[in-house]
């Protein structure tokens, strides 16, 4: 084989390999979270002022996502691949999909009462349940969760930002903690992951 050919060939491999490396790095890797202390009780109030705690969702696997209805871009877009995600695995599987319960956790009480959790979750999932409760209570799931946030001030004090960690949870009927999405899944991340752990 001519040596030019030869060389081409190497070169074309290698950045083939390198191409298809940086693929596996940045596609959102799905997190296996079987046997940690995630979770736990908690007394919140739904977007219909009903109270709600986590026996509320006993034999049902809750699709969990922590943010807030201020939020610009980042928690929108999640909760709608959560939404669209789950939507489609419920046309495939609708047996299964009924035994999801998708649910929008708020980070930001203080502005977040149950009008502005109504308005927020109406936009989504029909059966999104969103969740808030008192500054205290928030923040006892967060931790119990592990979820952190922090409020960023902005020029207009009532118009600040939420930093917080922005994961999908998966837990099971039993409210134990199956696995996790990060940041930058999408719709079909979501519909994969109920397809592996949802039975």
């Amino acid at each position: 084989m001519n040596k030019r050919v030869v060389w081409i060939t190497l070169a074309l491999a290698v950045v083939l390999a390198g191409g298809l490396g940086w693929l596996r790095f940045t596609a959102p890797p799905l997190g296996n979270l079987a046997g940690s202390s995630l979770g736990g009780a908690f007394a919140l109030t739904d977007q219909h002022g009903a109270p709600v705690t986590e026996k509320s969702f006993a034999g049902q696997f809750r699709l969990m996502y922590f943010g807030y209805t201020f939020c610009p871009d980042v928690c929108p877009n999640d909760v709608g691949y959560i939404s669209h995600g789950l939507a489609d695995y419920e046309k495939a599987r609708p047996t299964r999909g009924a035994r999801v319960t998708p649910i929008f956790i708020t980070v930001d009480p203080e502005r977040d009462d149950v009008a502005a959790m109504k308005a927020f979750t109406g936009a989504f999932h029909p059966r999104l349940v969103g969740l808030t409760g008192s500054l205290q209570a928030t923040r006892a799931v967060q931790k119990a969760y592990g979820i952190y946030a922090k409020k960023v001030p902005t020029s207009d004090p009532a118009n600040y930002l939420v930093d917080h960690y922005a994961v999908i949870y998966l837990f099971g009927p039993d409210g134990a903690p199956i696995a996790f999405l990060p940041h930058g899944s999408t719709a079909a991340d979501v519909t994969a992951m109920l397809e592996t752990y949802v039975r």
